[in-house]
């Protein structure tokens, strides 16, 4: 036994950075740091070799991590995509959507986890019902969003579904219990109150946060103080997580909640930061604090309450089966959408727990709620969903196939048209010219691409054209009202992404915005053009072609191979180079540690052929990329 607390630190330290070694090294077994953590807090803890020495120090150390876990939670909370919602044409079109859907699991869920629970109780295993109905209601996001990632399916409908669902699952739970143990450990005091206090202050908080990060002046002092020995945006987030925590323990609510809430303002105010911050506090929190929690909650398990108790042990399999009863049936719901096989999918992955559950049930034990044998068993529970379910949901998960769309329509043709298409064919070779001039028509025979002629711009006319696969559309015609009745056939009938118009009439423009469509207006290009030529003249060289061998395209990021990979590390093909990377409404300039997201819209600047070659495999998902 050693009396220094930094003997106690060195063991965990040490451990922490040879755990992530050994498990990446496991073959075709992924599986959780946090569960090697544990593990290794087993053995040397005291149900293992004893070598901890538990002191006030390390105490806090944990605490502090435990609190930073929740605040890193609520960082993970997509509040955009929790309130996303729109009224369906019909109340069933209306329901399942991500969010009533999502609520409809979470309150399903809890109902079944409550009468699992009392059950338990009428058999003797547990005490507390309400507490350990909470406890089987968890869902680990911090789980589910990375395994979404994996599969590509963050930005499906299929994933959204299942992020909102954890997310609510988070949320609820953690509310609920800070709710029902405040009402155990305090009773039923005027203290409760105090609880919807701390949500209406986060209310008014979390509007003033979203004022202030919109304002330019702000923003940009962050943008210089966050580098060097300033990082503001660190600081800050200490801060905030500090004050919340101090908040919620003097109005006498679980540390819990008001570290969460901390994490939930973060992320209203890191929405349009750069990555890199998130980045910072994820490496702070990994890296040191989190694995001490989950060290000494490896090193306080007390195994020896399991193996001393045959009703402890009779308990493991029966919480497990109710771990997942609890999930898998309520998914269901999700049928009638997504199929017997994804629906089931969905449900395995929901049932991974992992950090709120080990949280709620220190918390339970603390207050006397359940004893040490049965935190035992929840956390044994924890440690097999958390290993299980990924590998469930990547075996039953079937990736239907899904048509990629290609190509480019050009519909009227001018003394335009055939430079276009020989300009666009450089880099896309796929180009239709929808045509209904006799004399264009003729005249186009000879520029690259396939030429289509029509009587008239209709619904027929642009089928012929393969606007059903289409990725991107440019509408010359002349009749701005004809060009409007073509630019919705194309946005709402046919759906292609990218529908450009030139309109040199001013009052057709909101018209075609509110569709959704890119408006040139010829005065206005010409004198943008001018201008660039004028101030930009190297740029405006390449983007004219003017140098020869350089190009600069943009392309949108398919392939999630490119992603969760700073771009220092990352190989593209010959010497193609990322210019920018607009995200969302967010212009960022990429630097070494730029994370790529599905979806980005990429600007490159390379060798004609590099950047074909790299356009290639970006839009290709599963594609194979280079690392360095």
């Amino acid at each position: 036994m050693h009396s220094n607390p930094f003997v106690a630190l060195m063991f965990i330290t040490v451990l922490a950075f040879f755990i992530p070694i050994i498990f990446h090294r496991l073959p075709r077994v992924d599986l959780p740091i946090v569960i090697g953590e544990i593990l290794a807090g087993v053995i040397i803890g005291k149900s293992g070799f004893d070598l901890l020495e538990m002191s006030e120090i390390l105490d806090f150390l944990a605490e502090f991590g435990f609190a930073y876990l929740m605040f890193l939670a609520g960082l993970e909370l997509n509040f955009e995509l929790i309130t996303q919602f729109s009224r369906g044409t019909s109340w069933r079109e209306t329901v399942l959507q991500p969010l009533p859907i999502a609520i409809i699991i979470f309150l399903f869920t809890f109902l079944l986890a409550l009468i699992g629970s009392y059950g338990l109780q009428l058999l003797g295993a547990i005490n507390n019902p309400l507490i350990m109905g909470l406890i089987l209601s968890t869902t680990s996001l911090g789980l589910v969003a990375p395994v979404l990632k994996g599969q590509d399916l963050l930005s499906s409908e299929y994933g959204q579904l299942l992020l909102v669902a954890a997310s609510i699952a988070d949320f609820a739970t953690l509310l609920l219990l800070t709710v029902v143990i405040t009402a155990k450990d305090q009773g039923l005091t005027q203290e409760l109150l105090l609880i919807p206090v701390l949500l209406i202050i986060f209310g008014i908080v979390a509007v003033a946060v979203y004022s202030l990060s919109r304002i330019n002046i702000l923003k940009q002092i962050v943008d210089e103080l966050s580098h060097a020995t300033a990082q503001i945006r660190v600081r800050g987030a200490f801060s905030l997580m500090v004050v919340w925590v101090v908040l919620a323990e003097t109005l006498g609510v679980e540390l819990i909640l008001g570290a969460f809430l901390a994490g939930a303002l973060a992320k209203i105010t890191a929405r349009k930061s750069p990555e890199v911050a998130i980045e910072k506090l994820d490496a702070i929190g990994y890296g040191f604090f989190i694995p001490i929690f989950f060290f000494m909650v490896g090193a306080e398990l007390d195994l020896s309450a399991i193996v001393e108790s045959p009703d402890a042990i009779v308990l493991i399999p029966e919480l497990l089966i109710l771990a997942y009863l609890v999930k898998l049936v309520p998914t269901l719901l999700m049928q009638s959408k997504f199929g017997w096989r994804n629906t089931v999918a969905g449900g395995f992955l929901l049932s991974s727990r992992l950090s709120l559950i080990i949280a709620a049930s220190a918390l339970a034990l603390e207050i006397g709620a359940i004893t040490p044998a049965v935190e035992a068993d929840i956390i044994l529970v924890a440690v097999i969903t958390s290993t299980a379910s990924p590998l469930l949901f990547n075996r039953v998960y079937h990736r239907e196939k899904l048509d990629v769309r290609r190509g480019l329509i050009i519909v009227g043709t001018d003394q335009l048209t055939e430079l276009l298409a020989r300009r666009i064919n450089t880099v896309s070779p796929d180009v239709t010219v929808l045509s209904s001039s006799v004399s264009h028509y003729e005249a186009l025979e000879q520029a690259p691409g396939h030429v289509i002629f029509a009587d008239k711009f209709d619904a027929a006319a642009l089928e012929q054209a393969g606007a059903a696969k289409a990725k991107s559309m440019i509408v010359l015609t002349q009749d701005y009202g004809k060009l409007c009745d073509i630019c919705k056939l194309a946005t709402e009938q046919y759906e292609i992404p990218m529908v450009v118009a030139r309109v040199a009439d001013t009052s057709f423009i909101p018209m075609l915005k509110a569709m959704g469509v890119k408006v040139v207006q010829p005065a206005l290009a010409t004198a943008m053009a001018l201008e660039g030529a004028l101030r930009y003249p190297t740029a405006f060289d390449m983007l004219s072609h003017e140098i020869p061998d350089i190009d600069i395209v943009e392309t949108v990021l398919q392939n999630p191979a490119f992603t969760n990979t700073p771009l220092r590390r990352l190989q593209l093909p010959g010497n193609a180079l990322i210019l920018s990377i607009k995200r969302d409404e967010t212009v960022i300039i990429p630097q070494g540690n730029t994370i790529l997201n599905k979806g980005d819209h990429l600007a490159l600047i390379g060798h004609p052929d590099a950047i074909a070659d790299t356009m290639a495999v970006m839009a290709k998902p599963g594609g194979a990329v280079g690392h360095v």
